[in-house]
């Protein structure tokens, strides 16, 4: 089973981008740790990771994924709120696709609360620092098998 865990912008600062919000754990941390709960879950999950800051690279690496991918584990960051064409491609591959976010997104501020890739996705994990990439690949592959 390949997972494709997608990272949007700003999410390559973690460790440093403030803390209080996303936590100490760099995004190199989430990843080994994600990979490590993966191949406790299942030793045939491979996890494939990617993070850019460019909405169109984003967009491209989901429809590079079709025929390619299982499952994809996105946090689109801010695009979360502005990006049609992130849930437009999510769409277009009709690949599961969950959203993960380290914050709860509905306790911050109003724009926050606005999500255009949820309806595109089999579900949707915030709020729980980096165990929601956890959880997230936990439903994935529930949802998968």
């Amino acid at each position: 089973m390949k997972i494709l865990v997608i990272n949007g912008p700003n999410l390559n600062m973690l460790g440093s981008r403030e803390p209080e919000i996303y936590g100490s754990s760099t995004l190199l941390d989430i990843e080994n740790e994600l990979s490590e709960f993966a191949s406790k879950l299942d030793n045939k999950i491979e996890l494939e990771f990617f993070q850019s800051n460019t909405e169109g690279e984003i967009v491209d690496k989901i429809q590079k994924a079709m025929g390619q991918i299982d499952g994809i584990i996105i946090n689109p960051a801010a695009y979360t709120h502005t990006s049609v064409a992130i849930s437009d491609a999510i769409a277009c591959v009709n690949i599961k696709t969950v959203e993960v976010h380290l914050s709860n997104i509905y306790s911050r501020e109003g724009f926050r609360h606005n999500s255009f890739i949820a309806p595109k996705c089999v579900g949707q994990v915030a709020g729980f620092g980096k165990d929601s990439y956890k959880m997230a690949l936990l439903g994935l592959y529930n949802s998968l098998k």
